[in-house]
């Protein structure tokens, strides 16, 4: 599974360098939801993918995922991770952790809750 995961985590990364919001929305499972900083839940394939186009289209031009712990529990797991964001020139724009609950939904891992936060201070 961590293979597995490890391959939906470079699709995330992939799909979002592309600026293809709804190819974002397509890691998600149908009643997927985010969770982020600073804002209400995101629900359903339109709203996460709608929401991940503002995000690059402010500017984030790349999502670094990194995992640091795995938890199988059959076709769920729960992933913890650090990521990083950047503009076009490289310049970090913020770093944090987060939490994914991922499903496996016909045989493909999808991201079903993710939530994360800033390790930034707040300016």
């Amino acid at each position: 599974m961590n293979e597995a995961i490890a391959a939906a985590n470079d699709s995330f990364m992939k799909t979002f360098a592309r600026s293809d919001g709804t190819g974002m929305a397509k890691l998600y499972t149908g009643d997927g939801r985010l969770f982020p900083t600073g804002s209400d839940v995101v629900s359903g394939t339109q709203a996460i993918g709608e929401f991940w186009q503002g995000v690059m289209d402010m500017g984030v031009a790349t999502a670094t995922l990194e995992t640091v712990e795995l938890d199988d529990h059959g076709d769920t797991a729960i992933e913890e991770g650090r990521f990083t964001l950047a503009g076009a020139d490289g310049e970090v724009i913020d770093r944090g952790k987060y939490i994914v609950v991922w499903k496996n939904d016909g045989g493909t891992w999808k991201l079903h809750k993710d939530i994360w936060n800033s390790s930034q201070p707040a300016e």
